[in-house]
C-alpha cells in the first residue's frame, strides 16, 4: 500500500471526515520511530487550520469519581444541540504493571454514535504523569482542526497533575460537595489552574452551596498569600454548581465558557504558544533527560530556542526532532 498523502489527509481531517481523523489519531499514538516523520508532516499541515484559529479547547480536570466523564457527555450534548461540533479526548490511566488500560471514560459517555458532528477518543496514559497522556497535545491538535470545541478530560488531579494548562486554552477544574477536596487544594498548586470551578454532584443543595463557599474561601486565600499569582488577574474565576445527571448548571456552564474564549481573544495566541513551549520542553525532556537539556546549554536557553522556532513555523514535535538531531551530534563530538 502507497503512503498516504499527509495534504490529502490532512484536508480530510479539517473536513471532520471521521474515518480520516480516527486515522490521523491512530498516527499520533503511534510512537515507533519510523511513524514520527508522518505525525511531523500531518501536524505541519494541521498548523494553520481554519477551525483551528478560532475554536475553543476546554480542559475538565478534578479528583477521580467527581464525574468528569458524565459531565463531559453533558457539556458535549448541549453544545451540540447549540449547533457547534464536538472533539473529546478522555485520558485514561494506565496499569503500574501491565502498561495497559481499560479506555473505560469512554464507556461512561453516551453519545449519539451516528452524529457527524461529535468524535470520541480516549488516550492511555501509558505510565505519563501529569494528567494527560503523551499524545495528548498532537491529539487536541488533530481534533482542533476539525471541530469547533475540543474537550480534554484528564486522568484526574493531585498536587502536581496539572499538565493541562499547556494544552487547553479554558481550564475546568470540577470537584464534588462533601468531599474534603479543598483543604487539599490549598496544599498543593491546582488553585493557580482553573479558569472556572465546578461543583458537579450538586443534588444535595446545602452541601453543593458548602462547597460552593469552601471554594470561594480557598480562592481567596490562594491569591492571599499568592499562590494564584500565574491566573489571569483580569479574570475573577467563577464557581458554577452543576449536576451532570440531572442536566442543571450544564448551560450556564457553557455560557461561562463562552465568556473566557472571549475573554481570551487578545491573548490566546500567546497563550497556546506558551504551552507548545513547555510541551517541546516536555517532550525533549521525557527522550534524553536532564543531560540532554544540559548539553543543549540548560532549561533557559531551551526555552528561548523554543519560543523563536515555534513562532517560525515549527511544530513541538518537529522541534523535538530537530534538537534531539542536535544533542545526537553533541554527543558525537563529547570527548
Amino acid at each position: 500500500m502507497p503512503p498516504s498523502d499527509p495534504h490529502d489527509d490532512a484536508q480530510q481531517v479539517m473536513a471532520a471526515n471521521k474515518a480520516a481523523v480516527s486515522r490521523a489519531l491512530n498516527l499520533v499514538e503511534d510512537r515507533r520511530p519510523e511513524a514520527q516523520t508522518g505525525v511531523t508532516k500531518l501536524l505541519a499541515e494541521l498548523k494553520d487550520a481554519p477551525k483551528a484559529a478560532g475554536g475553543h479547547r476546554v480542559g475538565l480536570t478534578g479528583p477521580p469519581g467527581v464525574g468528569k466523564s458524565t459531565l463531559t457527555s453533558a457539556l458535549a450534548r448541549s453544545v451540540r444541540q447549540r449547533g457547534r461540533t464536538v472533539g473529546v479526548v478522555a485520558i485514561d490511566p494506565s496499569s503500574i504493571r501491565s502498561g495497559g488500560s481499560l479506555l473505560g471514560d469512554r464507556a461512561r459517555m453516551s453519545f449519539d454514535p451516528s452524529d457527524e458532528g461529535l468524535f470520541v477518543r480516549s488516550l492511555a496514559t501509558a505510565g505519563v504523569v501529569g494528567g494527560l497522556a503523551y499524545a495528548a497535545n498532537s491529539a487536541v491538535r488533530v481534533l482542533a482542526a476539525a471541530y469547533d470545541m475540543v474537550v480534554i478530560e484528564t486522568t484526574g488531579v493531585g498536587q502536581s497533575e496539572i499538565d493541562i494548562v499547556h494544552v487547553a486554552d479554558t481550564v475546568v477544574l470540577v470537584i464534588q460537595p462533601g468531599s474534603g477536596d479543598v483543604l487539599q487544594f490549598l496544599k498543593a498548586g491546582i488553585m493557580e489552574i482553573p479558569d472556572i470551578l465546578v461543583v458537579n454532584k450538586a443534588d444535595h443543595d446545602e452541601l453543593a452551596q458548602r462547597a460552593v463557599s469552601d471554594l470561594r474561601g480557598a480562592l481567596q486565600t490562594a491569591h492571599a498569600v499568592g499562590a494564584g499569582s500565574g491566573q489571569d488577574v483580569n479574570w475573577e474565576t467563577p464557581i458554577l454548581a452543576t449536576s451532570a445527571t440531572q442536566g442543571t448548571g450544564i448551560e450556564e456552564l457553557i455560557d461561562t465558557l463562552d465568556e473566557h474564549r472571549q475573554h481570551l481573544d487578545a491573548t490566546l495566541a500567546g497563550r497556546r504558544r506558551q504551552g507548545e513551549v513547555q510541551w517541546t520542553l516536555d517532550l525533549f525532556s521525557r527522550k534524553h533527560g536532564e543531560h540532554g537539556v544540559s548539553t543543549l546549554g540548560g532549561l533557559a536557553q531551551l526555552k528561548a530556542r523554543a519560543e523563536r522556532d515555534l513562532d517560525g513555523g515549527q511544530t513541538p514535535l518537529s522541534l523535538c526532532e530537530r534538537l534531539s538531531r542536535e544533542y545526537v551530534t553533541a554527543l558525537g563530538k563529547t570527548p
